[in-house]
């Protein structure tokens, strides 16, 4: 299985710290475990900024950097060894550990933070936390400040800086390194075989979470834990409901099936969507309608370079999207007329795409001072036009209602323009046909 190699950790602690103030120090808790029900917990999936910075997958853990510190700039308290617990939850890092497979400098037992954590405050100008997004923390971290705080009047010196974390932390996550893509590449693999698998196993008389249960069988026999996000299996109408997460509808012989699926490897997403008729032939209008959506991806994938601007791919998908559908009778009137009114968000109401990575919806901002960010090598994105027209919509003829159509692909900023992560799965109607052709063959 491929994964973050530890050397990588260790130079994005190093970048990290390059950048925060002298005299600084930040600090960054794991992510808490959430109960499922009663005594059940979820299964536990470490907090994306922790994992970036050190790759410890364990819970009740904080990081500690303190650039420039004469005896370890990198500490970790963590949960101590105890062969009790280990019996039952499985074993732990504990201290030893944290130190030689998780590289930190020095590490300390997680039940004594309250009485180490401020004496490292102490001193400092500045702390780097991720403030509000865990507000248990950070009551637990104004707590230590208020400890140093009691003891000014003995010389002990409080910080007088609070900075997010995120503002340092989120653009470097922006960039991917060639360990990232390639583990990104190994998550488009995967999902990419389940979708495969899903279209081949699609007919009339399942029901969307049998196709669920598809995907779910290749991410796992892929060594996927889990998928990146909630499955969307929509069939029919449903295919028209953009986060639909029922699953347990009839497929139905003529309608289409929509699925937006994709797995998580060593907590980096992959997100693909692909939408194919349930009996294997598209009909004339389901074939109309998704010719011209990807017919609108492949236009936005040639925005997609360095130096073009965030929102140019958007731009491309809605020209191609609204030009098809007054071509098709579906909207009418002047083509440029009617993206300035958004006429088209009648049948495509989102975005072409998301930042993409440890978050299925990554982290790193679209505009910068105002303006569309511009692209650069190693963003990650999703591309993903759709037209969906409601089955209720009474502003159209009756043969096109119901049609939801979504294609979704992964890709990386290159040099040149940008590699597809994610094209080891059937695209084109012929290649989808045959695919499900083939697998009836087999069946039968």
């Amino acid at each position: 299985m491929i994964h973050i190699p530890k050397s990588e950790y260790g130079r994005r602690r190093k970048a990290l710290m390059a950048q925060m103030e002298p005299n600084s120090i930040a600090i960054l808790p794991a992510a808490a475990v959430a109960i499922r029900n009663r005594d059940v917990e979820h299964v536990y999936r470490q907090d994306s900024d922790f994992q970036y910075l050190s790759g410890f997958p364990e819970p009740q853990a904080v990081i500690v950097l303190m650039p420039g510190r004469e005896h370890g700039e990198y500490l970790l308290f963590c949960r101590e060894r105890n062969a009790e617990r280990e019996l039952w939850d499985g074993l732990r890092a504990g201290q030893e550990g944290a130190i030689r497979d998780y590289g930190a400098d020095d590490a300390f037992p997680i039940t004594d933070i309250d009485d180490i954590l401020p004496g490292l405050i102490e001193g400092r100008d500045r702390v780097y936390s991720a403030m509000g997004s865990n507000p248990e923390f950070d009551r637990h971290l104004m707590d230590w400040i208020n400890v140093i705080r009691s003891k000014a009047h003995l010389g002990a010196q409080p910080p007088n800086e609070f900075v997010a974390l995120d503002h340092l932390l989120h653009d470097m996550r922006l960039y991917k390194s060639a360990a990232e893509v390639k583990v990104m590449r190994e998550a488009a693999r995967i999902s990419a075989q389940a979708h495969i698998r899903a279209m081949q196993a699609s007919r009339a008389g399942l029901y969307e979470f049998s196709l669920e249960a598809e995907l779910d069988y290749e991410f796992r026999k892929g060594g996927a834990k889990m998928p990146a996000y909630g499955s969307i299996v929509a069939a029919g109408r449903n295919s028209c409901i953009l986060h639909y997460q029922q699953n347990d509808a009839l497929l139905k012989d003529g309608d289409l099936v929509l699925i937006d699926a994709g797995c998580e490897i060593d907590c980096y997403a992959s997100d693909i969507t692909r939408t194919w008729p349930v009996n294997g032939k598209f009909s004339a209008e389901q074939k109309a309608i998704y010719e011209l959506v990807l017919a609108s991806q492949e236009a936005a994938f040639a925005e997609i370079a360095p130096n073009n601007h965030w929102n140019q791919a958007h731009e491309a998908t809605v020209q191609v999207i609204t030009a098809g559908l007054v071509q098709l009778g579906l909207l009418q009137g002047d083509v440029d007329e009617l993206i300035a009114s958004e006429a088209y968000k009648a049948f495509y109401m989102h975005r072409a795409g998301h930042w993409l990575g440890m978050d299925v919806h990554d982290v790193g901002e679209y505009k910068v001072g105002g303006e569309w960010r511009v692209l650069e090598v190693g963003m990650a994105l999703t591309v993903e036009p759709g037209i969906y027209i409601a089955a209720n919509n009474q502003t159209v003829a009756k043969k096109w209602r119901g049609i939801g159509v979504r294609i979704e692909d992964d890709v990386v900023v290159t040099k040149t323009g940008c590699e597809i992560l994610t094209h080891g799965v059937p695209k084109t109607v012929a290649e989808i046909e045959a695919l499900m052709a083939a697998a009836r063959a087999q069946a039968a």
